[in-house]
């Protein structure tokens, strides 16, 4: 099972994942009317859902690191908060330069 594995490139992995599908969550909840390229471009120039469209899709990763610490799969956790960092980073970037 995934949830045993103590690897810090599993945690890579998951960590690029887990914001994609947080993604692709929120774009079926809330954009269900936009087409995913219209809704892309919306994301990518709008201050306001950069920021809430950004957390809600990070979400993923923090409970993808809740359930590897609470596992204590520490090389696990470790990967997944490094790419939460990168992803945060990006996302403060893109506002920043929108």
């Amino acid at each position: 099972m995934i949830l045993t594995k103590d690897s810090l490139r599993l945690g890579l992995i998951l960590g690029l994942i887990g914001p994609i599908i947080g993604l692709v969550i929120v774009y079926k909840l809330k954009f269900p009317t936009f087409s995913f390229k219209a809704f892309l471009d919306y994301f990518i120039h709008n201050n306001n859902v950069i920021t809430n469209v950004g957390t809600f899709s990070l979400l993923a990763n923090a409970f993808l690191f809740a359930i590897y610490v609470h596992f204590d799969k520490v090389q696990t956790f470790k990967g997944i908060f490094i790419v939460t960092l990168f992803y945060g980073i990006g996302i403060l970037v893109l506002k920043l330069f929108n």
